[in-house]
């Protein structure tokens, strides 16, 4: 009875351990699956943010695309009805093109060559005008906005040469400049410049003088807190005014190529003026505020790259 007592309760004792050893693992493997559906939620739920995310933008810009486009056909309808209908109410309509004439002649021009060869004229121009006034801006800018002696030098030429218009630069470029060519780029840099310099100017003087204070109790030198610090802060300000020089160029550069000039967007338009060609004033017209439009647009999309941080800070 001693042995078999013993016996009996020896392998309670080791059935008991057993039990508990398969609830334990029982437990082990709820966790462990626990976990698993866990990590394959958090790896599925950031990819249905980004998905759900970039659906809302889509929607967004669709619905933006889709009412501008809505807006450009309601003003060419107004347009066509307004020259249908001759409308003479304060603003005559008699005698501008209506759009089917404006479109057809656009469509013939495009099949000569001649008109890209213009179109390539001026945005040659616009281009070497629009580089160097960026670089000069910038430049200027930022020496006025960090010196109080380079801004009492420098802003009374500024007041007094920005209201000047471009047309008044006309007979005084041609008389500085050697070629034509040189006239209607320095009217054109002109235009440019301006914006570029003030927008520049106002972005570093709204730097936090906090942050300029903090960089310099860290031991930054005046290279590293203009890098890290004054620039950052500035191009918000530098971008808008890369985008508004560009578009305050192509007005300057029209004005240069009216009065001087054999090819170009201006000229073109000019000319059609000179010859009572309606339509032809229009297409130009038009090509210069969808050119304007275009380069407007590729000056923003190259900044953004650089006004990244803005939007991880909101």
């Amino acid at each position: 009875m001693t042995i078999s007592g013993q016996s009996s309760s020896a392998l309670k004792d080791d059935q008991t351990p057993l039990s508990e050893q398969s609830s334990t693992q029982t437990e082990q493997d709820a966790g462990v699956a626990d976990v698993t559906i866990n990590r394959n939620l958090n790896e599925v739920l950031p990819i249905r943010n980004v998905f759900a995310s970039a659906v809302a933008i889509i929607r967004k810009h669709a619905l933006q695309t889709s009412i501008s486009v809505m807006s450009l056909v309601v003003g060419v309808y107004l347009w066509h009805l307004a020259t249908a209908y001759k409308v003479d109410l304060y603003i005559n309509f008699q005698n501008v093109p209506p759009p089917l004439k404006v479109w057809s002649a656009f469509w013939t021009h495009m099949g000569q060559a001649d008109f890209y060869i213009h179109m390539a004229v001026s945005m040659q121009r616009i281009l070497t005008a629009y580089l160097t006034a960026a670089v000069l801006g910038i430049v200027i800018g930022v020496l006025m906005g960090r010196s109080r002696i380079a801004r009492s030098v420098v802003y009374p030429y500024i007041e007094i040469l920005r209201p000047i218009p471009a047309v008044a630069w006309i007979p005084l470029a041609i008389l500085m400049w050697p070629t034509e060519e040189g006239s209607i780029v320095f009217i054109t840099l002109l235009g440019a410049l301006f914006p570029i310099i003030l927008n520049t100017l106002h972005g570093v003087e709204q730097t936090p003088e906090v942050l300029v204070r903090a960089a310099k109790s860290l031991g930054a030198s005046r290279l590293q807190i203009f890098r890290h610090v004054i620039l950052p802060a500035a191009l918000p300000s530098i971008s808008a005014g890369l985008a508004i020089g560009m578009g305050v160029s192509w007005f300057s550069l029209l004005a240069g190529e009216i009065i001087s000039g054999q090819y170009g967007i201006g000229y073109f338009t000019w000319d059609a003026y000179s010859l009572i060609n309606f339509p032809d004033i229009v297409v130009g017209m038009l090509v210069i505020g969808c050119l304007g439009t275009l380069s407007t647009y590729a000056v923003r999309l190259a900044m953004k790259p650089f006004l990244a941080w803005q939007k991880r800070s909101r």
